[in-house]
């Protein structure tokens, strides 16, 4: 036991114990890998059981250490080659090594799994622990053979061998959950594994590889992976300060299982945006529906609703015929019922077979709101309500109908289901009306002056028309918002990469517009923007 007072051996021993563990740690990341395929119960298992059979296999080839010794004993040569039993060993274990890395690889950037039909997702314990025995034998054999040369003293080599397995053991649960949190770390120790399988077929063939290039080269992959870990945790807080609506987006498009359509989705705003992100196996109708349930939070109310100017209502101070013909000639089911001067000052809002009822039976309108009488109080909301918070307030109300009011108590349009439908489904034309956007060529159309910017970016396909502060809501406001003018017949604006002409106006309202896609522009618009009379 005099080795014990020398402190070279005790140096020796330190050394050794770290080596043992270096030259452990690719041994027990591929037991990780391996128990990674079993059930979660038995994971823990099997990375023990592992690591035990490591242990004693350590130990007992290095109680029969001069039969290790003598395994560099040539015992044939072939060509230019003499192989010992310890080149046999290497190369057939560098081999294996290279099978089941390249496997592995295979299956993991491939998506491909080695067992057939009948596999439920997890492999046999017996399976995975065969080939733990087997791995064990490859990197002990080297562990043991490379301490062999550092210290003379067999007890010393054992006591190593120990600790540097209790160290493992203890780290092996951690660095398990690592990596199955990881997959690139996964493919990475892959790859530590096939240069290993290089380096023992090239010792077994008697090349020699000085161990430091190969840990010097596997040190700079792990410091560009940190790299790359680092950016992944740094982009998964990015994106937790995302509001969840945009989260929620990205989510139904990987469901719909189109990484292309994703990434173009990542910086997605707009409806016309993220329709042309879906995958191409779903049809317009259905990408514009999801589009349109994806933006329908981050509308505003004024976009969806009929302007005051188009609402038909009733001005319960004419007489009966007027009203009963204004009833008939009307395609509405619902009618607001106001005074003289308009919406400003509605009383109402009734059915029309009710109101018709009354005329016919009473020769006009109640004007007062009663459990008796045919109208409804008004459903009034401001016009800073979301469309989704609308939603429910309708449905909450069994309203058909609401107002939308401005902070002065202006009434600025009305907004119906129907509206909300629309925002989801596209336009619903009412009988006699016309789209608000008709084709009559290639990247030619006739557009309403006061159709949504939403229903204008699906049906051209060019984003971000609408501004994100809801300045505006219809195409005359983007028009106006350009031109910097009131707007007069024959004006053209180019934006986005479309034209666009003023043909008509009622007063200062612009009602048609000729919009035609420049020559220079796509669907993604990146055509100058300009302002002409």
């Amino acid at each position: 036991m005099e080795w014990l007072s020398d402190p070279a051996v005790w140096a020796g021993l330190l050394t050794l114990v770290v080596l043992e563990i270096v030259l452990g740690i690719d041994n027990l990341v591929f037991i990780a890998i391996l128990a990674d395929k079993l059930p979660p119960h038995q994971r823990d298992k099997a990375r023990v059981v592992g690591l035990t059979l490591a242990l004693f296999m350590r130990l007992g080839l290095l109680t029969v250490m001069a039969q290790l010794i003598r395994l560099t004993t040539p015992v044939f040569s072939f060509w230019l080659f003499t192989f010992s039993w310890r080149d046999i060993i290497l190369l057939v274990g560098g081999l294996f090594l290279l099978w089941k890395a390249t496997t592995e690889l295979h299956e993991r950037l491939e998506g491909v799994e080695h067992a057939g039909p009948a596999r439920k997702g997890y492999a046999s314990f017996s399976l995975v622990l065969v080939q733990i025995v087997i791995l064990d034998a490859v990197f002990s054999l080297d562990s043991i053979i490379t301490a062999v040369g550092m210290v003379e003293h067999l007890e010393v080599m054992m006591i190593a061998v120990v600790l540097a397995m209790i160290v493992m053991l203890a780290a092996s649960k951690p660095l398990t959950r690592f990596v199955s949190a990881h997959p690139t770390v996964v493919v990475l120790c892959l790859s530590f594994l096939l240069m290993i399988g290089f380096s023992l077929v090239a010792e077994g063939l008697g090349f020699h590889l000085p161990k430091g290039y190969l840990y010097a080269a596997i040190g700079f992959s792990i410091l560009i992976e940190f790299f790359n870990q680092l950016r992944q945790r740094n982009q998964i807080k990015s994106e937790a300060r995302v509001p969840m609506r945009d989260r929620t987006a990205r989510a139904v498009l990987r469901l719909l299982g189109d990484r292309e359509g994703l990434q173009q989705a990542e910086g997605a705003s707009t409806q016309a945006q993220i329709a042309a992100a879906l995958p191409a196996a779903f049809g317009p109708e259905e990408r514009n529906m999801v589009s349109g349930v994806l933006t329908l939070a981050e509308r505003s109310v004024l976009s969806i609703m009929t302007p005051r100017n188009d609402v038909d209502w009733l001005d319960i101070t004419q007489d009966t015929e007027t009203l009963r013909q204004q009833i008939i000639d009307q395609p509405h089911g619902l009618f607001p019922v106001c005074e003289r001067t308009g919406l400003d000052q509605i009383i109402g809002v009734g059915r029309a077979k009710d109101l018709l009822a009354d005329l016919v039976a009473h020769g006009q309108i109640s004007r007062k709101v009663t459990p008796e009488s045919t109208l409804r109080p008004a459903l009034i909301v401001p016009e800073t309500i979301s469309v989704i918070r609308l939603t429910e307030v309708l449905r909450q109300s069994r309203g058909h109908m609401a107002l939308v009011s401005d902070e002065y108590g202006t009434i600025l349009g009305l907004v119906t289901p129907m509206d909300v439908l629309e925002a989801i489904a596209g336009e619903f034309p009412d009988v006699g009306e016309n789209l608000s956007v008709q084709p009559i060529g290639p990247d030619h159309w006739v557009v309403d002056g006061l159709v949504d910017l939403h229903t204008l970016e699906l049906a051209l396909g060019v984003p971000d028309l609408a501004p994100a502060d809801d300045e505006y809501s219809t195409l005359t406001g983007l028009i106006l918002a350009h031109s910097k003018q009131l707007p007069v017949a024959g004006q053209v604006v180019e934006i986005q990469g479309l034209r666009l002409e003023v043909m008509a106006l009622e007063e200062r309202r612009i009602t048609s517009v000729d919009v035609k896609r420049l020559a220079g522009g796509d669907a993604a618009g990146h055509a100058p923007e300009s302002a002409s009379n």
